[in-house]
């Protein structure tokens, strides 16, 4: 039986990754992590395969005019990040329900590409002032890369009904609860 695709998309801060992380305890749910690639270069430990897959910026664009990528987006001249089409078929032909955490634009092409194939969770904090509270307190961005996620933020959220689900994520228990019922 061929699996099924669960897209995850989130302003920073909302707790999407934390989400993910937590239905991935449940084998039940028969859950993969989809790999994404990249042009950049790999980071401290990082390996190629595990984290992302790794390609050189040529590469990336031989990839983008073969067809290869299910979504991709260039963030800045040559620094490439998207999906490979072919590794999430041969998850979904395995009979595994693959998981994707992408930006908004990323999660709405899955979703046109996998149609009933795919349900699409936007996760979101109950307010944008909680938002900000979240990004302070994890003491890792400058002041001024906590506005510029605050400003991605708000456009994100634009995006919002365009996903199957909005998820609320006030209490994170209630949330996993949440997106597990759905996927159950």
């Amino acid at each position: 039986m061929r699996g099924k695709c669960y897209i995850f998309s989130a302003p920073s801060g909302s707790g999407k990754s934390t989400i993910i992380g937590k239905l991935m305890q449940h084998p039940e749910l028969n859950l993969c992590f989809s790999i994404s690639a990249t042009s950049r270069a790999p980071r401290g430990t990082e390996q190629n395969g595990k984290e992302y897959f790794f390609l050189t910026p040529q590469e990336f664009k031989d990839k983008i005019e073969q067809g290869a990528f299910l979504e991709y987006e260039e963030v800045y001249p040559d620094h490439f990040y998207g999906t490979l089409l072919e590794q999430v078929e041969n998850l979904l032909n395995q009979g595994k329900n693959v998981m994707f955490d992408v930006d908004v634009k990323g999660g709405i092409n899955i979703k046109k590409h996998y149609a009933d194939g795919a349900v699409s969770f936007f996760i979101q904090a109950p307010s944008m002032e909680i938002l900000e509270q979240r990004l302070r307190s994890r003491a890792t961005d400058s002041e001024e890369m906590i506005q510029k996620r605050i400003g991605k933020a708000e456009y994100e959220m634009t995006f919002a009904p365009q996903f199957d689900h909005i998820i609320v994520n006030d209490n994170l228990d209630s949330a996993v609860q949440q997106v597990y019922n759905i996927i159950s």
